[in-house]
C-alpha cells in the first residue's frame, strides 16, 4: 500500500527557480517558471527507498484532469517532458526539464516512489507550479532576441497609450500591472471561461502550447468588457467607466463570477488584453491607428454617409489594438514576428467577436489571403474613403473631394521613446496603390496623372482651445477661378466621440456670399461654452464641416476637421522619498476651469507596486477657479521606478489626468548598537523588497 506525502515533503526552491526564470516579479513564494528552461526541486527521500526502486514523476493539467503527462527519465527528443535527478544525503534533486512548446497553465505534479515490480512504495502530492511562454527561449514560439525590446514589451508594466487625432496627438499613461497580486491567475482564469474551454476543456487544454490559439482567445474573452452605451454619454453619474490601468478592471472581472466589467473603449480593451499577453509571457505592445476606419461591408472602401442615424461605415479619430511577437507555424513563411490582434468588438470572425492574429508583414504587402481578419485590418490602415450627402428625396450625392487617398495616418506604439511608424507606403504612390490593387482592389486613378487644382476650396481654421472657454471656428473659401463664384456655405458644429458617435449639434450657421476670382470669404463660427457644454462627451472633441454649393456647380464640397478641446493636467506631487513598506504622502492639486460648479468630484489613484487603485472623494461641489488640494498616504510594495496615476471625475468634468514618477528604494541598512565588538558594523538589511502584498 502506497504511504501518501504532501509537500511538507518538499522544497520547490521558489526564489532560486523564478529568478532565473525572470518571474519573481510575479512571486517569489510560489513556483512560476518559463517552458524550454530546467528547474529543479528538493524531495526528501532517502537512500534506502531509492536502492529498493525508482521514481516516476507524473504531471496533470487542468480542473478535472483533462490531460496527464508522464516524465521520462531521460531526454529523447524536444518534445517531451523529462526529468534527472541527484541524491543528497535525505533528499534527491530533480530537475525538470520542459519542452519549449509545453502546454501553458497550472500544473500539479505526483513523485512516485517505484518498488523494482512495479508497485508504488510512496506517493508525493499536492506539489503546484505555474508554466509560461518564454520568449528568452530560441525554440520557444515566441522567442524574441532583443533584450531591450524584451524589456518593454514583457517586463514593464507601465505604459502611454496615443490617442487625440492625427493633427494633435496626446497620450494617456496606462498601468498594465501584470505582475500585480493575484493577475497572474485571473489571466489563467480568462482562459478557462472561454468558449472553447467551457465547449471541450480537454481539447482546449492541449491547445494551450500555442500562441497563436492563446491570443485569439484573449482577444474573444476581453470583449465582454462592455462597450459605453451611446444613452449614457451624458450621464451625470460618475461611474467607474474611467480606468487608469488593466488591474481593477481585471480584478473586478474575477470576483464577480466573471460578469462583464461597464465600461471599455478601444484603449481599455488593448490595455487588457496587453496585460494579460505579457503576463503568460508573450511579448505584447499596445499600438494606435488614427483615422481609423471601418469597414462594415469588406470593400476595402469606406463611404461616408452624412447622417446619424443609420450603422454604415465609419473611420475613428484613433483606435488601439495590440502586436504581440510569435511564430506563425500554421501559415508560409515570411508570417512571422509582430501579429495584430484586436480586442475591441466591432465585427465578428468565425462567428466570434475577435480579430487576429494578423501578420504586420501581410498588411504591408497587401497579402489578405492569410488568417485571421486580414480584409479587415487592411481596411482600416488603408480603406479609400468616400463622402456622401443625403438628398430630400433620400438620393446620395458625392461630395467633392469624393476620395480621401487612405483611412490610415500613422500608428504609434510606446518604447522607452515615442516611436512612430507608418503601417501602409506613402499615400498615392506607385507602391502603395500597388499594394491596394494586389489586395483586392481595383485602382481607378493613375498614380503618374497630374489632378487639375480645384477652382474652388474650402479650409477651416481654428485656434487650440481649452474644455470650458469660447473660442472662434473660421471656414474659409478660396476662389482660384477667373470667375465670380455664388457660394451658399453652411458651416455645422458637433460634439462627437473619439470613434465618431454622433452626441448632438452645437451650433450651425448658412450664409450666401459672392467669392470674387482669385480672392476668398471667411466666416466666423463663434462657439461658446453654453453651445457644447451639455452634449460634449468625455472625449472633449468638436467636430466641424463647412459644406458650399455653387452656383453652376453639379457637385458640392466639403471639408471637416476634429477639433480636440484640452483638459488641464492635475499636479501630483511626492512629499519626501518613496522607501518599500514605508509610508509616503502624495499631494494631488487641481483647479476647475469651467464657468460652473463640479459635482460629484471623485479622484482615482493606482499605480503598479506602489498601491491598488483606490477612489478618494470630494465632498461639496468645487466652483469656477477654485483650486482643490489633496493629500493621502501609501506605502510602496515593490522597488523601482513606478508610476502613479491619478484620473478625475465628475459630472461636467471627465478623464482629467496626472502623473507622477517614484523612485521606490529598498529599505536602508539597519544597525544595532552595543554589538560593533564583535560584528563592527554589520548591516541587517531586508529582503522583502519585491515581495507582493495585498
Amino acid at each position: 500500500m502506497a504511504n501518501h506525502c504532501l509537500t511538507s515533503d518538499v522544497d520547490l526552491r521558489s526564489r532560486e527557480n523564478n529568478s532565473s526564470h525572470r518571474t519573481k516579479e510575479i512571486d517569489r513564494d510560489r513556483l512560476i517558471v518559463r517552458r524550454g528552461q530546467p528547474f529543479s526541486i528538493a524531495v526528501q527521500i532517502c537512500d534506502s527507498e531509492l536502492q529498493k526502486g525508482h521514481l516516476e514523476l507524473v504531471l496533470h493539467l487542468g480542473k478535472r484532469d483533462e490531460v496527464v503527462i508522464k516524465v521520462q527519465r531521460q531526454r529523447s527528443n524536444a518534445g517531451h517532458w523529462w526529468f534527472s535527478q541527484q541524491a543528497l544525503q535525505d533528499e534527491v534533486m530533480l530537475t525538470l526539464h520542459s519542452p519549449p512548446a509545453a502546454i501553458v497553465g497550472q500544473y500539479r505534479l505526483a513523485v512516485l516512489v517505484m518498488s523494482p515490480n512495479g508497485h508504488i512504495v510512496r506517493k508525493i502530492e499536492g506539489i503546484s507550479f505555474h508554466l509560461l511562454f518564454n520568449p528568452w527561449n530560441q525554440d520557444d514560439a515566441v522567442y524574441l532576441p532583443d533584450e531591450t525590446q524584451l524589456q518593454e514589451y514583457l517586463m514593464n508594466e507601465d505604459g502611454i497609450i496615443y490617442s487625440g487625432t492625427a493633427e494633435y496627438i496626446s497620450s494617456i499613461s496606462w498601468n498594465y500591472g501584470q505582475f500585480e497580486d493575484n493577475i497572474m491567475d485571473i489571466c489563467f482564469e480568462v482562459l478557462d471561461n472561454s468558449r472553447e474551454a467551457l465547449k471541450n476543456s480537454e481539447m482546449d487544454m492541449e491547445r494551450r502550447s500555442d500562441p497563436v490559439y492563446i491570443s485569439r482567445m484573449i482577444t474573444a474573452m476581453v470583449t465582454p468588457l462592455k462597450p459605453k452605451p451611446r444613452d449614457e454619454a451624458h450621464t451625470t453619474s460618475v461611474e467607474r467607466f474611467k480606468w487608469t490601468g488593466s488591474v481593477p478592471i481585471l480584478r473586478q472581472w474575477s470576483s464577480s463570477g466573471a460578469r462583464a466589467v461597464k465600461y471599455g473603449q478601444c484603449w481599455v480593451f488593448a490595455g487588457v488584453a496587453c496585460t494579460v499577453l505579457r503576463c503568460l509571457g508573450i511579448p505584447t505592445r499596445l499600438v494606435t491607428n488614427f483615422c481609423s476606419a471601418h469597414d462594415v461591408d469588406g470593400n476595402l472602401c469606406v463611404d461616408l454617409v452624412d447622417t446619424f442615424n443609420s450603422r454604415k461605415d465609419s473611420y475613428w479619430n484613433f483606435h488601439c489594438w495590440v502586436e504581440s511577437w510569435m511564430r506563425r507555424h500554421d501559415l508560409p513563411k515570411g508570417n512571422n514576428g509582430w501579429q495584430i490582434l484586436d480586442p475591441t468588438p466591432q465585427e465578428r470572425s468565425d462567428g466570434v467577436f475577435c480579430c487576429g492574429p494578423c501578420p504586420v508583414t501581410a498588411i504591408k504587402e497587401g497579402n489578405l489571403q492569410v488568417k485571421y481578419d486580414a480584409p479587415f485590418i487592411f481596411a482600416e490602415v488603408n480603406a479609400d474613403i468616400t463622402h456622401w450627402r443625403v438628398l430630400p428625396d433620400g438620393q446620395r450625392q458625392k461630395v467633392s473631394p469624393s476620395t480621401v487617398r487612405s483611412a490610415s495616418h500613422c500608428a504609434s506604439t510606446q518604447p522607452n521613446f515615442l516611436k512612430l511608424f507608418c503601417i501602409i507606403f506613402t499615400i498615392g504612390s506607385n507602391e502603395e496603390r500597388a499594394v491596394f490593387e494586389k489586395a483586392g482592389r481595383r485602382v481607378t486613378q493613375s498614380t503618374n496623372e497630374i489632378a487639375e487644382p480645384p477652382r474652388l476650396q474650402l479650409l477651416i481654421k481654428h485656434a487650440k482651445p481649452v474644455f470650458g472657454s469660447d473660442f472662434d471656428v473660421i471656414a474659409e473659401v478660396r476662389n482660384n477661378g477667373d470667375e465670380d463664384a455664388h457660394i451658399q456655405l453652411m458651416v455645422l458644429a458637433t460634439a462627437v466621440t473619439y470613434n465618431s458617435l454622433h452626441q448632438g449639434e452645437c451650433k450651425s450657421q448658412t450664409i450666401r456670399v459672392k467669392v470674387a476670382a482669385h480672392a476668398g470669404h471667411r466666416e466666423v463660427l463663434r462657439l461658446r461654452y453654453k453651445d457644447y457644454a451639455t452634449c460634449a462627451s468625455e472625449h472633449h472633441l468638436i467636430r466641424v464641416k463647412a459644406f458650399a454649393e455653387a452656383q453652376g456647380q453639379n457637385q458640392p464640397f466639403m471639408t471637416m476637421t476634429d477639433i480636440p478641446l484640452s483638459v488641464p493636467e492635475l499636479l501630483v506631487q511626492l512629499q519626501g522619498k518613496a522607501v518599500v513598506q514605508q509610508q509616503v504622502t502624495a499631494n494631488i492639486s487641481f483647479t476647475n476651469p469651467l464657468p460652473a460648479p463640479l459635482k460629484g468630484g471623485v479622484f482615482t489613484v493606482e499605480g503598479a507596486g506602489l498601491l491598488s487603485a483606490a477612489p478618494i472623494h470630494v465632498e461639496g461641489e468645487i466652483f469656477p477657479g477654485q483650486k482643490v488640494e489633496i493629500r493621502f498616504s501609501f506605502s510602496p510594495v515593490r522597488t523601482g521606478v513606478r508610476k502613479l496615476l491619478v484620473d478625475f471625475d465628475s459630472d461636467r468634468l471627465k478623464d482629467v489626468k496626472g502623473t507622477a514618477t517614484v523612485v521606490v528604494r529598498k529599505k536602508s541598512r539597519a544597525y544595532i548598537p552595543g554589538i560593533s565588538g564583535i560584528f563592527g558594523n554589520l548591516g541587517f538589511e531586508t529582503f522583502t523588497d519585491n515581495f507582493i502584498f495585498d
